[in-house]
């Protein structure tokens, strides 16, 4: 089923494909961020906005604009990190599974 119709993609059950594919993509990140040795002036910003967008798909659809916001402080908090590069873009792939942000 395609989105941009506003159709929704679901897996066995009644779960959205999209919040599936958030869900995994942010506990990734998460894991190698935790695992991560380094510490970096805004890690805890990373953490806090992972944990949030880990809750925030735990119960349903999010919002597209609250789900671009925290990937945006999350870019910025680890951006420099090349570490995290393949798990940051797994989770910008899964927020660009909302939606682009509308144009003005």
């Amino acid at each position: 089923m395609l989105p941009s119709l506003g159709q929704r993609r679901v897996t066995g059950g009644d779960e959205d494909v999209r919040v599936t594919e958030l869900r995994t993509a942010v506990a990734r990140l998460r894991r190698r961020l935790a695992a991560l040795p380094t510490e970096f002036p805004d890690r805890s910003i990373a953490e806090y906005e992972l944990a949030d967008l880990a809750a925030t798909a735990a119960h349903g659809v999010p919002e597209a604009a609250r789900l671009r916001r925290s990937l945006l402080l999350i870019a910025g908090a680890i951006g420099s990190v090349s570490a995290l590069s393949p798990e940051l873009t797994e989770v910008r792939h899964a927020v660009e599974l909302f939606g682009e942000p509308p144009r003005h």
